[in-house]
């Protein structure tokens, strides 16, 4: 028999937080006990640190220069298979409730219910521009705003639509377990939070009142200090019209460690409807990308840096012991490896997936394959590229310097030794398998045709009538609690769970 998947997503949790689970600090009891009976690997890493492309390869098992997605308003093609096409395929029954910013007509891909329509806008509005270097647009780009007002709230855009996905999805476990369907489930539970704005409700904000953890390890440096790409996200991120305070920066750490505890409560909500239906699931619990959090001043995400692309990671399996892996792997793996452990052959399309299957790794096998990331959007000129391997984090774009950074004895990347000749082998190395994966001036040009195309679609679909390509989320009212086309003695006996006691 099939197992049944859960899928909890977050989004911008910086993985760092999360060495070997929650660190200890953090109030996340939930977390911490769904850690101790998961597969935890220490160095998972995002396919491109932003939101839509992050997504896409995490669901497809290919890097955004595959998947085309190089940003956060660039189609996810429907005839991509995702995770959700593959086991719906196989049998699966596939529904999503929350966030995983797809843009384009398709607002399904593979799944048979979305329960909650998305947080962000499914058209090409959100486009960047490489024609224009510099170009800050300023009604959807990030800026420091988001330090600045920092603080306490009891409801935000934000935790109106987590709320509302806990509840469906809540709500959707409940239904699972009343056994109408008796195929094997696939539900895909996705949140904004602790994305920022950093505003947190008062009963999470009041548990990190003594916290430790309230400054960066790292504090700002000098605009000219930072290296060219740190560079363009200050200036995208419109730095010179705030004035950041010490204060600012504390309450802003603040409200995302409590927002990870708001987001831990939800998820015990959850696991706690799971257990009490008696129903046995694999669970994964992952984040699309992480967060700076002011570490050398940086903030949000946007660049290859540790706090911006690790992300945690943790695959529990029933009847499995946890344990933790430090071999870097990828979001992109997710998609073979929930494949692998549900029995369910990629084979058609595996010469084109990236993502490797991580369930020999958990079985004890040595991953030494690289990871690769890919970055083409806001805030950069043209693409960036990145492997992580073993130890080594080697970075390349054609309008900046090579980066290399030893993480074991540098784990805060602060030496680049690329310009160092005790490395220059490491370097040569490491360039090599970059320049055999990419072709920068194709990248280059590839993300510039799509950014054209995008901008000449998006201006024109705006100019008379404009439907919009957002999910609408289908509530059957006829179909809910009792009808007239119903047995009403049916009805109350199949919508008790357990029936009969």
């Amino acid at each position: 028999m099939k197992p049944n998947i859960l899928i909890v997503m977050v989004d911008q949790l910086n993985g760092t937080l999360f060495p070997d689970g929650p660190a200890d600090w953090l109030h996340a009891p939930n977390l911490k006990k769904l850690a101790a009976g998961s597969t935890r690997f220490e160095n998972a890493y995002t396919a491109s640190p932003l939101c839509a492309p992050g997504r896409a390869s995490f669901m497809s098992g290919q890097l955004p220069s595959r998947t085309q997605v190089y940003d956060n308003a660039a189609e996810f093609a429907s005839d991509i298979p995702t995770y959700a096409h593959h086991l719906r395929r196989a049998g699966y029954y596939t529904c999503l409730s929350g966030k995983m910013h797809f843009v384009g007509p398709d607002q399904m891909h593979g799944f048979e219910d979305r329960l909650t329509t998305d947080i962000y806008p499914a058209d090409f509005g959100w486009t960047p521009d490489y024609r224009k270097p510099g170009e800050r647009i300023d009604w959807w780009y990030h800026n420091m705003g988001s330090v600045t007002g920092a603080g306490v709230a009891e409801i935000s855009n934000q935790m109106e639509y987590d709320d509302e996905v806990a509840y469906n999805a809540k709500a959707k476990i409940y239904d699972l377990a009343r056994g109408k369907d008796d195929r094997p489930w696939c539900l895909t539970v996705s949140f904004t939070h602790p994305h920022d704005p950093y505003v947190a409700r008062r009963k999470y904000w009041d548990l990190y009142e003594e916290c430790d953890h309230l400054l960066p390890e790292v504090p700002a440096m000098d605009y000219d200090a930072h290296d060219p790409h740190a560079q363009r996200i200050f200036d995208a991120n419109d730095w010179r019209s705030f004035d950041i305070s010490e204060d600012d920066i504390r309450r802003s750490r603040r409200a995302y460690f409590a927002n990870i505890s708001y987001l831990d409560d939800k998820i015990g909500e959850i696991l706690q409807v799971l257990e009490d239906t008696r129903q046995e699931a694999i669970v994964v619990f992952v984040s699309d990308h992480g967060d700076m959090l002011g570490e050398r001043g940086l903030w949000f995400k946007m660049c290859f840096y540790e706090g911006s692309a690790r992300v945690p990671l943790m695959i529990s399996v029933p009847g499995q012991d946890g344990q933790r892996i430090s071999a870097p792997v990828s979001t992109i793996d997710l998609c073979p490896t929930l494949c692998d452990l549900a029995g369910v052959s990629m084979d058609e399309v595996m010469p084109w997936t990236e993502g490797e299957s991580l369930a020999p790794v958990m079985a004890g096998a040595e991953r030494t394959a690289p990871v690769a990331m890919e970055y083409a959007a806001e805030a950069s000129y043209a693409p960036l590229v990145c492997l992580r391997y073993g130890k080594w984090k080697y970075t390349r774009c054609a309008l900046d310097p090579d980066q290399l950074f030893d993480l074991e004895a540098d784990p805060q990347e602060l030496t680049n030794l690329a310009d160092s000749p005790a490395h220059a082998g490491t370097l040569q190395t490491l360039r090599a398998k970059s320049e055999a994966r990419w072709d920068l001036d194709r990248f280059d040009a590839d993300v510039r045709q799509s950014q054209a195309r995008r901008w000449v679609v998006y201006e024109a679909l705006r100019q008379g009538g404009y439907f919009p390509w957002d999910y609408q989320p289908l509530q059957k009212a006829s179909e809910r609690y009792m009808r007239n086309h119903m047995d009403l003695n049916v009805l109350e006996d199949s919508q008790r769970y357990p029936r009969g006691e």
